[in-house]
């Protein structure tokens, strides 16, 4: 029979794929078989409005190919193996992963391949420049963002390919199981799929794109392109919104944006311990809280109840959308870790649970540039004043407004600290958890003890 098998993963698209080409090209029969495994891994591991966006996507992708799509809950190391001898192929592929955890499974399954005579091909990646691609004149990686741009943006990348024409051989012939139903949903999220990918990227060009540079860090107005949800899927691929950009300071700084994803997937690429653990070792020293207090404050600070309006604008909008606004996101972090004194790795967890763009890269390396322990040159110095934050980018308090009720009718002059207003404007909203200026001062310390410590610091 000869065919090939299409092992979907974060490519969710029949558009520019690929994998997927090559699948086609490589079947001698001329068919594909589309499989996506659900690993108990990530089924265990993710929070429910990323699995609801999964099985969402899936029932769309399934929708495009007529039905035909094997679903195979299970460990991909066997299930691969085992889909590829049902159906009679001697060749699998996939784009490639390059996280940590997608490495190791990929090696295994390779060689389960490997038993049964057939093989897996890696074909493209989620990535417009492969991680690992790009380094410096001695061969290490980079591990600050501005040169590396400066080689990424030189490196270019291929562009958008067209829909491959597949002929499917699927379900029902090949056994496949139900797409879970959704998980039980607090979140209102996106809609899924490659049309709704290109829909909010029409829209963002034409309403926000122009105005990016300036008005990018406001999250009172939509000037956020929201593409992270289906450039985390593979619903659109980061070279075919590449390939719409032009060359001025706008699309310039957007085309910045999408960089700063393939560098932080770069650095996890060289350096996979950093999921978890911090880039720089020498910031280990650092003291941070975790007695039952600082548990108290954690809960505060998830359930968007610290008394800081921009902090909890931010959170309680992650807990009802799935998305958090990229500015808003520093705030928060900066206050878990520099005004709450936590560790940066509480905060990574709570947003990998709730974020539907959860990608660990990018999430997680978020937070250490956030937290002075990743890629971040200086981080001593950068400690965000929530009240500053909130006047300088939610100035009319319009997104304060958005989420939080309790401070509606507050006028704009104390709409980011609301304390300062007569307390029956406000009664039912949190008194501020710590003060801000004492809290900023002790994060200071901490990290000159921590640089006394290691004098390379600072």
């Amino acid at each position: 029979m000869n065919n090939s098998v299409m092992w979907f993963r974060r490519d969710l698209r029949l558009e520019d794929n690929p994998a997927l080409v090559a699948a086609a090209k490589a079947s001698q029969s001329g068919k594909v078989t589309p499989l996506f495994v659900l690993d108990p891994m990530f089924l265990t591991r993710s929070g429910a409005p990323r699995l609801a966006f999964l099985f969402r996507s899936l029932r769309d992708l399934n929708n495009q190919m007529s039905g035909s799509l094997v679903i195979r809950i299970g460990d991909p190391v066997d299930v691969v193996a085992q889909v590829a001898n049902e159906v009679g192929a001697t060749e699998v592929f996939s784009a490639k992963d390059f996280a940590p955890y997608g490495q190791k499974r990929d090696a295994l399954v390779v060689q389960a391949l490997k038993n049964i005579g057939a093989k897996l091909n890696h074909v493209g990646s989620p990535y417009a420049v492969d991680p690992g691609t790009v380094r410096k004149a001695d061969n290490t990686p980079y591990a600050v963002f501005t040169p590396f741009s400066k080689i990424w943006l030189a490196h270019g990348w291929p562009a958008p390919t067209g829909k491959a024409r597949i002929t499917w051989h699927g379900a029902p012939d090949v056994t496949t199981q139900e797409i879970p139903a959704d998980p039980v949903l607090t979140a209102k999220i996106v809609d899924v799929g490659s049309k709704a990918a290109w829909k909010r990227w029409e829209h963002f060009s034409e309403t926000a794109l122009s105005k990016y540079k300036s008005e990018r860090n406001n999250p009172d107005r939509d000037g956020c392109s929201k593409m992270s949800v289906y450039l985390r899927f593979g619903a659109i691929h980061p070279r075919q919104l590449l390939a719409e950009l032009e060359s001025n300071a706008d699309h310039d700084h957007y085309r910045s944006e999408l960089c700063w994803r393939e560098f932080y997937g770069d650095v996890l690429f060289h350096h996979p311990h950093t999921t978890w653990k911090n880039l720089q070792p020498k910031m280990d020293s650092i003291q941070v809280d975790t007695d039952v207090n600082a548990e108290n404050k954690f809960a505060q600070w998830c359930a968007g109840n610290t008394g800081y309006p921009i902090v909890d604008a931010g959170m309680r909008q992650m807990l009802a959308t799935g998305w958090m606004h990229n500015r808003v996101r520093m705030v928060a972090a900066s206050f878990l870790v520099k005004d709450l004194h936590l560790p940066w790795q509480w905060g990574a967890k709570f947003f990998m649970k709730h974020l539907v763009d959860g990608d660990i890269a990018s999430n997680n390396h978020g937070w250490q540039w956030t937290a002075g322990t990743g890629t971040d040159a200086a981080p001593y110095f950068r400690v965000f004043n929530p009240v500053l934050q909130g006047e300088r980018f939610d100035p009319d308090g319009n997104f304060v407004r958005e989420w939080i009720p309790e401070l509606r009718d507050l006028p704009k002059k104390y709409i980011h600290s609301p304390w300062l207003a007569q307390s029956g404007l406000f009664s039912n909203y949190a008194a501020p958890m710590v003060d801000h200026s004492q809290e900023r001062d002790e994060a200071l310390s901490r990290y000159k003890i921590s640089g006394e410590n290691n004098r390379s610091v600072i």
